[in-house]
């Protein structure tokens, strides 16, 4: 009996170490490539929006829409007067030109759902990222090509470390959190 109680008390020394460190490289690669990876994510918006007609084809510059990503942390959502700048003359047949106008003049406005998201705890600032040069495309892929745009990189902290390692940008920890 007691030889049966030292031979599991022996497996359960090399065992449960080996269980920890698994558990634990799991852990790690989850957090580190898993966490954040969305990936394909391309939800519906409230009307269809073609970042490949407008980005792409008549090659609006991604700061007209997205303005002030260059002075600030957030590249922000446009409002709709900035779709209506060119929509008061064109396409203004367009039912879903019509559905802004009308928001517009009843104080509304539409509720867009964000596609390139970090964690909460993360600081990210476009400004910093634009003023060192990296293109918009780095992030968020080739916006220009798409018809509906999808989330195309994992925007996780292996994606941002292997980047800033890459650019020899800082890697300790207080860069991205404050």
């Amino acid at each position: 009996m007691r030889t049966l109680i030292k031979l599991k008390s022996s497996r359960l020394k090399t065992i449960l170490p080996l269980a920890l460190a698994s558990g634990l490289g799991l852990g790690v690669f989850w957090f580190w490539y898993k966490l954040g990876d969305n990936r394909g994510y391309a939800p519906d918006q409230p009307i269809p929006f073609s970042h490949e007609l407008h980005a792409g084809q008549l090659k609006i510059d991604c700061q007209y829409c997205h303005a002030a990503a260059d002075q600030s942390r957030h590249a922000t959502i446009p409002s709709m007067n900035v779709c209506m700048n060119c929509h008061s003359v064109v396409r203004i047949d367009s039912p879903h030109i019509q559905k802004m106008k009308t928001l517009i003049e009843q104080g509304d406005s539409l509720e867009w759902v964000k596609v390139h998201d970090v964690a909460d705890f993360v600081f990210f600032s476009h400004k910093r990222h634009i003023a060192k040069g990296i293109a918009c495309e780095k992030c968020h892929g080739k916006v220009e090509r798409m018809q509906k745009v999808t989330q195309q990189e994992r925007l996780n902290m292996g994606f941002c470390v292997e980047c800033h390692r890459k650019e020899k940008a800082p890697t300790s920890c207080d860069t991205c959190h404050h």
